[in-house]
């Protein structure tokens, strides 16, 4: 199942840009669907009237267009008597809703203990509202096709399960507040938005601190990263920049991004103060 395409772990730097095609495990995956379903001597209706499926579903996911959902992937494996063989891909095929940029990120941040954010071009995913997430897609450019923003949006909110896993990770987010001004997707998007800032504020585990525009002093000037640790007590340092990005796993590397974060949340207001503030822009719009 490695020639699939199945992930290892990330031992050094990696780059990876958007332009790597994120379609070989879904080509895969539906090349050993076909086989499987042929090999039982069923059409693709025949399949999907088992499954609940439509034909052009079954077609689709087969020609590897389309992303199945786990459900698909569990009924399919059952249906066809595959033994796990469809089922153990499962995780790779829905790494593939990422894109390929952020694929081992997502990983990652699935196995983090503590994670923490600094953003200061977008609200942090992890907080974003399904709103919110589609308007941030809907203005890249180029654009991306409709199929493919329902497929990040849906990936982006998935993403916020680690909110409510157990046990619960330590997690933090600064953000600036230019951030938290600006109204994308409207202002009625942007006040759905700065309330669910506001609603995960309040969890325990959980500290939002905002950088005024103020401030004289920013040590976040060079961009937005994240600070991730795993179970396996791995640090490591996500960044990203137009669609480009390195996942540092170098303690040099790490140990500078964390430097960095210390001092962004000493300049940064403390979270009480983060609380009202956002509770104030709320206010003004």
């Amino acid at each position: 199942m490695a020639g699939c395409g199945a992930g290892g772990e990330v031992r050094g730097p990696v780059t990876t840009t958007h332009g790597e095609s994120e379609a070989g495990i879904l080509r895969c995956f539906g090349q050993m669907l076909r086989l499987l379903r042929t090999s039982r001597g069923l059409t693709r209706a025949e399949l999907g009237a088992k499954l609940s499926y439509g034909e052009d579903m079954v077609a689709s996911v087969e020609l590897g267009r389309r992303i199945p959902k786990p459900e698909f992937i569990e009924r399919a494996d059952a249906v066809l008597e595959a033994g796990g063989l469809l089922t153990v891909m499962k995780e790779e095929v829905a790494r593939a809703r990422y894109p390929s940029f952020f694929r081992d990120a997502a990983k990652l941040e699935a196995e983090a203990v503590e994670l923490h954010v600094y953003a200061n071009q977008a609200v942090p995913g992890l907080l974003q509202t399904e709103e919110y997430a589609r308007a941030v897609f809907g203005v890249l450019r180029p654009p991306l096709d409709d199929g493919i923003v329902n497929e990040r949006v849906a990936a982006r909110l998935a993403r916020q399960e680690i909110f409510h896993r157990m046990p619960q990770p330590l997690m933090s987010f600064v953000i600036d507040e230019s951030v938290l001004r600006r109204p994308i997707g409207g202002r009625d998007v942007l006040r759905g938005q700065l309330e669910q800032v506001l609603l995960v504020s309040h969890m325990r585990h959980v500290e939002v601190q905002v950088m005024p525009l103020n401030r004289d002093e920013n040590a976040g000037m060079a961009g937005p990263f994240t600070l991730i640790e795993t179970k396996g007590e791995r640090r490591i340092a996500y960044v990203e920049v137009q669609n480009v990005s390195r996942v540092h796993s170098d303690r040099e590397s790490v140990r500078a991004l964390e430097a960095k974060y210390g001092t962004l949340r000493a300049q940064a207001l403390t979270p009480r103060e983060s609380l009202a503030y956002v509770e104030k822009l709320l206010g003004e719009l």
